[in-house]
């Protein structure tokens, strides 16, 4: 059976349970949006949780007479071929409206100093490409489209901005439908239980994203197994990449989809060689540093993957930090720079022994990676990693870094043209 639906209390570990199972609880908050929308989209990735959330929509929405569903649909062209397969049997199944966007977005392209973004269906490199764009009524390709469209611009100011013209192109609030389950990650468990946010009606469920338009999680109490669970029961179509994910060994927990080149994504870049070589073959010609990155950042020890490494005989990590520093292009190097300059800056004035002047060149460890302490290791194993966003040293991303990141990258492309 479908797990019996759970939460965690406020200030204890202790688990309530709910009168209904996490099915009837998804069915409720969708019938609940259908009632209080006019207008709402689901916001579909190909992955286990967004087809499960689309093929329930479609069921539910059936009952009330409001098919055919609207569907966004972000194409990032380097994915499996099953996932384009998944997609394209939804969309001819005649049951949803699809936005399918296959524009050039800026994404990032964490295995590679040299080139550190990347445009997925850029019109300079189409002979590069990974696939064609699919032919389909429905599919998004021209650049004129939207009018808020910059070609480049971030996945993120994107759909941000799709989600407005939407909304106005409807003249009505609308809801964003969005599979996150909580118990993915620390980030959407906050992100759910979050008690400062705006929502809708005190549904915990949703979040006010911008004035009238509310993102709405149906699944979030659902688990893994709830999902597979769910496909059987219902017999519901889903991306049979998982299918090889299981063959290969791969345990239901880490079975995830997204851009494979993103800091967190580019750990599964390897399966791409194991499941889908002829994919594979063209994403390794489509995207600078796409076999060291896979063979870097597949298990622990690895560079990319994880924080292991050998320091150079003779040096310190403060000297190993500078050197590699020194082998980077000069724009990187310059970004690393200022954030290493804040890093030590905000110590030196907020540590417990404020005023102190020399950072050490190591700590102990437990403390290292709790970030409670700073220490040239910290720096070091940033550099290493090619954590750009240096979240290794507590920073996050932001969108006035992503401007700056993309001017950058911007005018190292018209270098090259010249």
């Amino acid at each position: 059976m479908i797990t019996k639906g759970r939460r965690k209390g406020s200030f204890s570990r202790d688990k309530i349970q709910l009168d209904y199972n996490v099915l009837e609880g998804a069915r409720q908050r969708i019938l609940y949006l259908l009632d209080n929308f006019s207008h709402f989209y689901v916001s579909f990735s190909g992955g286990k949780d967004s087809g499960v959330l689309l093929n329930l929509t479609i069921q539910e929405s059936k009952k009330r007479g409001r098919l055919p569903v609207d569907v966004l649909i972000v194409d990032f062209e380097a994915q499996y071929h099953e996932t384009h397969a998944f997609i394209e049997r939804m969309v001819l199944r005649g049951e949803v409206n699809p936005y399918w966007v296959c524009l050039p977005l800026s994404l990032r392209n964490s295995i590679s100093q040299f080139q550190p973004k990347w445009l997925c269906w850029d019109p300079d490199k189409e002979a590069q490409w990974v696939r064609e764009i699919p032919q389909h009524e429905g599919v998004i390709s021209d650049l004129e489209y939207f009018p808020f469209f910059k070609k480049g611009m971030e996945f993120e100011d994107f759909v941000f901005k799709f989600a407005r013209w939407y909304q106005q192109k409807k003249d009505s609030p609308i809801a964003v439908l969005i599979g996150i389950r909580a118990d993915e990650s620390l980030h959407r468990f906050k992100t759910i239980k979050n008690r400062a946010k705006k929502k809708l009606d005190d549904k915990y469920w949703t979040t006010q994203m911008q004035s009238d338009v509310y993102m709405a999680y149906p699944l979030y109490d659902w688990r893994t197994p709830d999902i597979w669970i769910a496909n059987s029961r219902f017999n519901w179509d889903y991306n049979c990449i998982y299918d090889l994910m299981h063959k290969a060994g791969v345990p239901l927990s880490q079975q995830r989809l997204c851009q494979p080149f993103g800091d967190e994504q580019r750990k599964g870049l390897w399966l791409y060689q194991i499941l889908e070589p002829h994919t594979w073959q063209k994403l390794v010609a489509r995207v600078e540093g796409c076999n060291f990155g896979a063979r870097y950042s597949k298990n622990q020890g690895r560079i990319l993957g994880y924080y292991r490494f050998e320091l150079p005989p003779g040096l310190s990590y403060r000297q190993y930090s500078k050197y590699l520093l020194k082998t980077m292009p000069p724009h990187v190097e310059q970004h690393y720079r200022d954030r290493i300059f804040k890093f030590l800056q905000w110590w030196r004035k907020n540590g417990p022994q404020k005023g102190v002047t020399c950072i050490p060149d190591y700590a102990e460890s437990k403390l290292e990676s709790r970030k409670q302490v700073p220490s040239w290791r910290r720096i070091c194993k940033v550099l290493i990693k090619n954590d750009y966003w240096c979240r290794g040293l507590s920073f996050g991303y932001n969108k006035s870094l992503a401007k700056q990141y993309h001017a950058l990258y911007g005018e190292e492309s018209n270098t090259n043209e010249k």
